[in-house]
């Protein structure tokens, strides 16, 4: 079966009908015929068509009855009336009951036939376009209630954490507490700092323009690393790392940069700090079909309960660190557009496993 085709399902309880109708048509079409109402129904249900056309004069039921019958269950099918009689009152039912978008008169000419199934094909395109851009604006109004919400709290609380630090200060006569006092600031600081860097990288990732490019992942995760370099909490994590790269890879930097920076700043964030050997391990092994991303901790790990939402807008997992809660969301969505795929294992105070799959980009050009 080819999916590239435009699939038709014809129901006519003559059989030379559909036999005709195949041999004329087979070439352009993938074609599924049938002189049963009930076949009709069962092929519906197990295959996915865009055109259905169905002869009105049948023994069980005319062809807008059945256009009637199966209209709510499946709408996006675009219906054709074929039919050798002048019936007014049929074209009337067809058209207020079938929802009929065309008829075709017996005999049929070819040139007609095929402008119509073309025509029927490009509503039924239109409309599973308009389906799914209203899903996606769907989406994009429900992240942008949770954005507000959280943006207007994770902004904010810092800030108000900062203010009241700095009114304790101007208040407290022993000048020794005035290091306690900077660290305090300080963490609100960076708290800050990580929330508005990952609203700059969830922008870029939705609106910004793909570009891609020849990747090196040791220049890559060199990158990555040197920017988390001076985090408090990295002197104490031993970082093992193993990239294996033989041929060229194409695909997104900014995208690729996005995943590698959130997924190793989760594994040092969620470190378990009564452990003295605090490690992350990152692998890469790029093959023909695409690169083979690792990244593995023995930090807190992550429950059950919280694997499965972790990748949710402003979802935040465990009661022992709070990060922004966008972080695995952004990664997500640089995966899917990447068109990869990641996978997690995890075991509460052993650690966690990120495994991401991401193709290679084959029509790129340097």
């Amino acid at each position: 079966m080819n999916d590239s085709k435009i699939r038709l399902l014809y129901i006519d309880d003559e059989e030379h009908n559909l036999h005709s109708f195949k041999a004329s048509f087979r070439k352009q079409y993938d074609i599924f015929t049938t002189v049963s109402v009930a076949e009709a129904q069962e092929l519906l249900e197990n295959h996915v068509f865009h055109v259905v056309l169905a002869d009105q004069r049948m023994p069980v039921m005319t062809g807008v009855q059945f256009f009637e019958k199966i209209r709510d269950k499946h709408p996006e099918v675009i219906r054709i009336l074929i039919t050798g009689h002048t019936d007014i009152s049929a074209a009337i039912d067809a058209i207020n009951k079938g929802e009929v978008f065309r008829f075709i008169d017996k005999p049929w000419d070819y040139k007609y036939v095929e402008n119509a199934i073309t025509h029927a094909y490009e509503i039924y395109k239109t409309r599973e376009d308009l389906k799914q851009r209203n899903l996606e604006l769907e989406k994009a109004n429900e992240e942008l209630d949770k954005f507000v919400y959280s943006a207007s709290h994770d902004l904010r609380a810092p800030l108000m954490s900062i203010l009241g630090i700095v009114n304790l200060a101007l208040i407290e006569e022993d000048l020794s507490s005035q290091n306690e006092y900077l660290e305090l600031i300080r963490q609100s600081v960076k708290k800050l700092d990580t929330f508005v860097i990952n609203i700059i990288d969830y922008y870029k990732n939705a609106r910004g323009v793909p570009i891609i490019g020849k990747i090196n992942f040791d220049e890559l995760v060199t990158d990555v690393l040197a920017t988390i370099q001076y985090l408090p909490e990295r002197e104490r994590v031993e970082f093992i790392t193993n990239i294996e790269q033989d041929g060229p890879f194409y695909s997104d930097a900014m995208k690729l940069r996005i995943i590698f920076n959130n997924l190793i700043n989760n594994a040092i964030k969620f470190q378990d700090q009564k452990k003295t050997n605090q490690t992350v391990k990152l692998e890469v092994k790029c093959e023909a079909d695409g690169a083979r991303i690792k990244i593995e901790d023995n930090g807190i790990g992550i429950s059950d309960e919280d694997r499965v939402n972790i990748f949710k807008m402003f979802y935040r997992a465990g009661a022992i660190k709070s990060g922004s809660g966008i972080g695995l969301y952004i990664v997500q969505e640089a995966i899917n557009k990447l068109e990869g795929r990641i996978e997690t294992k995890s075991t509460v105070g052993e650690g966690s496993v990120f495994e991401v799959f991401i193709p290679c980009i084959t029509n790129a050009k340097d």
